[in-house]
């Protein structure tokens, strides 16, 4: 509370209080609230232009911003080693179970293809980090695609596994006569003198030498395709294993299955003859795949040994006369 001043009026003989003036007071009030504006104005303009001054609210944005870099950062080394997990079962898919499985790779181009058409990260342009969110998603979009792409793999080869086993066991694998002593084999795959029509042809099969009536065995699971005469073949069966496989049995005596019948390898098919156009009794035996004749040799890995294969490709490769 303020103080009370008081003046001694000599006309009254007395004291006097003194009133003040509503005006001064008013101009003192003015005065003061503009010296406090003056003075925060140029308080803040020396505090915004003091180097490396920041606000407790910048401060804060600041390292907001620092942590979503760490974190970005932090996200962008996780997805590198998951892509190098990745990239080693690529690497299995491709060298090792597609192989196995007899399945054609996938390209390296067609596993870390980009996405194509209209810019899909305009969204993200703008900002002050734009660049690393952009490079981000665009790490993130690639490795989702290689995921896709390596998921439907593993289902494919899934299938190819629950089929193997029916393959494997269809798969020509065997010889189609008994040949403990390897001495059977007359003629291999490849360019012949033919014995009867007296030139050089191509043999797409292999000439078993054998008694007549010497039992031939499936080479492996199929279903009997053809079993009928024909005019140089003579009696012939022909097998469809599946899976594009197809075996030729010709020259045949007799006939032990019909057309339609399921046979499993090592089951007796027929009997060793000398019919069609044949030099003398012998079986003469192809391995078709897709279509296409391949040279039997290739197919006797069930029941020969290293060494044993040895020979018989030795023999496979004279360019002997043919039985047919």
């Amino acid at each position: 509370m303020s103080k009370v001043k008081y003046y001694y009026d000599s006309e009254t003989l007395s004291y006097r209080k003194i009133e003040p003036k509503k005006g001064k007071n008013f101009a003192l009030g003015t005065l003061f609230v503009l010296g406090i504006i003056a003075t925060s104005f140029v308080l803040a303009l020396v505090y915004l232009n003091i180097p490396n001054v920041e606000t407790p609210k910048e401060k804060a944005y600041k390292r907001e911003i620092e942590n979503m870099k760490f974190q970005y950062e932090l996200l962008n080394k996780r997805m590198q080693d998951v892509v190098q997990v990745l990239e080693n079962v690529e690497e299995r898919d491709n060298n090792i179970y597609r192989v196995y499985f007899e399945a054609n790779p996938i390209s390296d181009e067609q596993r870390r293809s980009g996405f194509g058409g209209i810019n899909r990260y305009k969204n993200l342009e703008g900002f002050e980090n734009s660049e690393i969110i952009k490079e981000t998603t665009k790490n993130l979009d690639k490795l989702s695609k290689r995921l896709v792409i390596q998921s439907k793999s593993l289902d494919e080869i899934a299938v190819l596994a629950k089929n193997k086993e029916a393959l494997l066991a269809s798969i020509p694998a065997i010889q189609p006569v008994k040949n403990d002593d390897l001495k059977r084999m007359a003629s291999g795959y490849g360019m012949r003198m033919h014995p009867i029509l007296k030139y050089r042809k191509m043999h797409n099969g292999m000439d078993f030498s054998a008694p007549a009536n010497t039992e031939v065995f499936a080479t492996g699971n199929a279903v009997v395709k053809k079993a009928r005469r024909t005019s140089g073949f003579g009696n012939l069966i022909v097998l469809d294993h599946g899976f594009g496989y197809e075996t030729y049995y010709a020259h045949l005596n007799e006939f032990n299955v019909k057309r339609g019948q399921k046979v499993k390898r090592g089951e007796i098919i027929g009997f060793v003859g000398n019919t069609g156009l044949s030099l003398g009794p012998h079986l003469h035996y192809e391995v078709h795949r897709n279509g296409k004749v391949v040279n039997p040799i290739n197919f006797y890995h069930g029941d020969l040994t290293a060494e044993e294969y040895d020979i018989m490709l030795n023999q496979s490769t004279l360019e002997n006369q043919s039985l047919d």
